[in-house]
């Protein structure tokens, strides 16, 4: 808790040294709100087509316990707000944690969020925000119940879920427009890589020309290797959510990135990936969702499946949600991916073309 503490308090200092336009003190500490909430979500995933009891294919970070009753993901979270400042702590624990902060040390593989921002013009909602916060990369979370689908996307999967560093955030006064620039300490880091003196940048536009469409760009670029071994990485993320009617609503997704094949080199290894998912809103409570997805990664840049094709991959899922109450969803969905190679495990321990599991989950937040 010590670290966490003065991971929070560092920021603070960084985020201090600014200028910012002048304020009255009432500014800083009109109407201060201290809140507390929290998350769990408990799932049993079966993979039909492995040997029971082993893990899923390593390409799946997010329930990933095979024939196992687990948490994927549960945290307690204190958000502060006082006009021109605002705090975030969250310390988390679950399956998701262990597997995506497997590479952070102590406390840090159980820190969440753990971000301070500072308000930056009284005319504009112009924010600096620095500390360990959400990725701005995709249309998907770590937290199951504000996504469509049970699973995570395989490009969600496969590209930063947090990040860490700092950023500046403007949202026009209309809601139309939301613009970001980040400075990061690499693809999915809260601690530099050792050897690496380089920072990331990123960027994120998003556009709501109307209430029923949402735009959004999103960029990467940095090396997250050690300086001798220097690979610079760009990488792109776009989609869109569209609202047909009342009903119906649909997500369009497309990542492209590139990494060069070795330091200073001018050639590039590339891999991409694009994602089709409907929603079907059947009532208040229920809603229906199926997924569409293909990975392409043929030089294993991100994913390294030891085939010659390196994970050229189709994935299909069908989803059910039921809201028990305002706070308690049940989940149940049906997935298969098939690959191009054989990178999974069959139930008699041969290698496969495909897979196919089933997962339900609940999920409770307060």
């Amino acid at each position: 808790m010590k670290i966490a503490w003065k991971i929070i308090t560092t920021v603070f200092v960084m985020s201090s040294s600014f200028t910012v336009c002048p304020a009255q003190a009432d500014d800083w500490e009109s109407d201060p709100a201290f809140s507390i909430s929290g998350y769990a979500e408990a799932y049993y995933s079966l993979d039909l087509d492995s040997p029971a009891g082993d893990k899923k294919v390593p390409l799946i970070y997010s329930y990933h316990k095979n024939n196992e009753a687990a948490i994927n993901l549960a945290f307690v979270k204190g958000t502060y707000s006082a006009g021109r400042v605002r705090a975030n702590l969250a310390l988390a624990g679950g399956s998701y944690m262990n597997t995506n902060y497997a590479s952070e040390p102590g406390i840090l593989n159980n820190l969440y969020e753990g971000n301070i921002g500072l308000k930056l013009s009284d005319a504009h909602n112009l924010w600096l925000d620095a500390g360990v916060f959400p990725s701005h990369l995709g249309f998907e979370s770590a937290t199951g119940k504000d996504n469509w689908t049970l699973s995570r996307s395989l490009t969600a999967e496969n590209s930063p879920y947090y990040e860490t560093g700092a950023k500046i955030n403007y949202t026009s006064q209309e809601g139309t427009w939301f613009l970001s620039a980040l400075i990061l300490n690499g693809w999915q880091r809260i601690q530099r890589t050792e050897g690496n003196s380089s920072p990331s940048f990123g960027t994120q536009i998003t556009y709501k020309p109307s209430p029923k469409i949402t735009l959004n760009s999103s960029l990467f670029i940095g090396n997250d290797k050690p300086d001798p071994v220097r690979k610079n990485r760009i990488f792109h993320d776009f989609y869109g959510i569209f609202q047909f009617n009342e009903t119906i609503s649909a997500i369009v997704g497309l990542d492209i990135g590139a990494e060069q094949k070795f330091s200073h080199a001018s050639s590039i290894h590339s891999w991409y990936n694009s994602t089709v998912i409907l929603k079907y809103q059947s009532s208040a409570k229920s809603a229906i969702a199926v997924r569409v997805e293909y990975f392409a990664d043929q030089n294993g840049v991100i994913i390294k499946t030891g085939t010659p094709g390196s994970l050229p991959t189709w994935g299909f899922s069908a989803n059910y949600d039921y809201h028990v109450s305002d706070n308690l969803l049940w989940r149940l969905e049906a997935r298969t991916l098939n690959s191009r190679d054989n990178i999974f495990t069959d139930p008699n321990r041969k290698m496969a073309d495909h897979d196919t599991f089933v997962t339900t989950a609940f999920a409770a937040s307060f």
